[in-house]
């Protein structure tokens, strides 16, 4: 029997919506075309994550309740960090204001360091650096492999420079 009905109804949703993800998945066409990989393969890769996430969290609370999750506040089910909150909020919207101007690799990097700072991270530079990394190697990604036209923005010089 689970400890919290919350838990059970919670990881019961992620599972599900898993299974519903790998039926939609399931029914989308599987040929690669000219990009060599088919219009499933980033859906079955969701569907899988959250097959495996949802059967985690279930058997986590069908076994004694979600561990190492701390003890709720007086009153309340969990505590509410505003300044974390303010800070990944201050991220999505700076995503959203700058994707279309700066492109898909900065503004990735300014969520990534935004987000970075919510989780307790002081070290702004750092975090923006390998925001960068990482939104770079996103960005190529979707390009090279998927040939998604992602912005390029302000890197556009650089990038089409390198035939992108």
């Amino acid at each position: 029997m689970p400890r919290s009905y919350a838990e059970f109804a919670l990881s019961a949703g992620v599972l599900g919506l898993g299974v519903f993800a790998a039926v939609v998945t399931a029914r989308l066409p599987g040929e690669g075309g000219y990009a060599g990989i088919g219009p499933n393969f980033i859906p079955a890769v969701v569907a899988a994550g959250l097959l495996v996430t949802g059967a985690w969290l279930l058997w986590e609370a069908l076994t004694g309740g979600w561990r190492n999750r701390g003890e709720p506040e007086a009153g309340t089910e969990h505590a509410i960090h505003a300044g974390a909150f303010g800070w990944i909020t201050a991220g999505l919207f700076a995503h959203m204001a700058l994707i279309g101007w700066a492109g898909f690799v900065l503004a990735g990097a300014v969520l990534f360091a935004c987000v970075a700072r919510a989780f307790g991270s002081r070290r702004a530079v750092r975090d923006a650096a390998l925001g960068f990394a990482l939104s770079l190697a996103v960005f190529l990604f979707f390009v090279q492999l998927l040939n998604v036209n992602l912005p390029a923005g302000w890197l556009q010089p650089i990038l089409g420079a390198a035939g992108i």
